[in-house]
């Protein structure tokens, strides 16, 4: 089979050897001509290149050259064409937000791991949320909040404690980050639909920044964040080690 493949590497050395490495053997083509591209790094620059390669319909396919790489294949230069043959494929849908500052400006952006919003001074964040324009909590003291996707779920909404979701589940998770009132509130489930709404409270007392996928405003007053339904990543991952099994296994940790 000829397939063409793009490949791209992040700025690491050994990133780059495999990038030659692999081009030698399988060639390289422009990101419009491929078939299918290959990300060699680690998690970060895969969310990179899926932000860079969404308008494309090419299935992405990682292989890992960074640390932790949950969203990477094994790195090998043997046998890839039959690897990409075989692979399975997840699709997920990003996360959009539009976040309002204190001096009226707006920013837009996606997020594929989560929406998050963190207090920017000493002072604890005070939050009010809205689910689908009705209000659900009148304040929430907290470092912040976020809100992840299933496929982002086991990055940050993890390590705050949140759920680690099912890739294939139509939920998104809503989680307080470091909760001081109330002080056991572990968050909610919230149909993938949902669309939410958190306004920042004494924004200038408390200054809050908010965060899509490594993209912050500060001083923000208001995120409203849904899951945008128009946008389709597709991810490739080799037979029995996709993101559905990956979800599962790493709450067997």
């Amino acid at each position: 089979m000829n397939m063409k493949i793009a490949f791209l590497a992040s700025r690491v050395e050994s990133s780059r050897e495999a990038q030659y490495t692999l081009t030698e053997r399988y060639g390289n083509v422009p990101l419009a001509e491929a078939d299918v591209v290959v990300a060699l790094g680690g998690d970060g620059f895969m969310l990179h290149t899926l932000h860079r390669t969404q308008h494309l319909s090419a299935p992405v396919y990682g292989m890992n050259r960074g640390t932790v790489g949950f969203l990477m294949n094994e790195y090998s230069a043997d046998g890839l064409i039959e690897r990409l043959q075989y692979a399975e494929e997840a699709v997920i849908n990003p996360l959009a937000m539009r976040a309002t500052c204190a001096d009226g400006t707006m920013h837009e952006a996606l997020a594929i791991n989560e929406v998050s919003l963190l207090r920017a001074g000493p002072q604890a964040a005070r939050l009010k949320i809205y689910v689908d324009d009705r209000l659900r909590m009148t304040e929430l003291v907290c470092d912040g909040a976020l809100v992840a996707t299933p496929a982002g779920s086991t990055a940050y909404n993890y390590s705050a404690h949140g759920p680690i979701l099912p890739i294939g589940s139509d939920v998104l998770a809503l989680t307080a980050i470091a909760p001081f009132r109330p002080r056991r509130w572990r968050g909610a489930l919230l149909p993938k639909a949902a669309k939410v709404r958190i306004d920042v409270m004494e924004h200038e007392k408390r200054p809050v920044m908010a965060d899509a996928d490594s993209r912050s405003v500060s001083d923000v007053v208001r995120v409203d964040i849904h899951s945008e339904a128009g946008i389709r990543h597709r991810l490739l991952f080799d037979p029995g080690h996709g993101l559905a099994e990956r979800l599962i296994r790493e709450q067997f940790v």
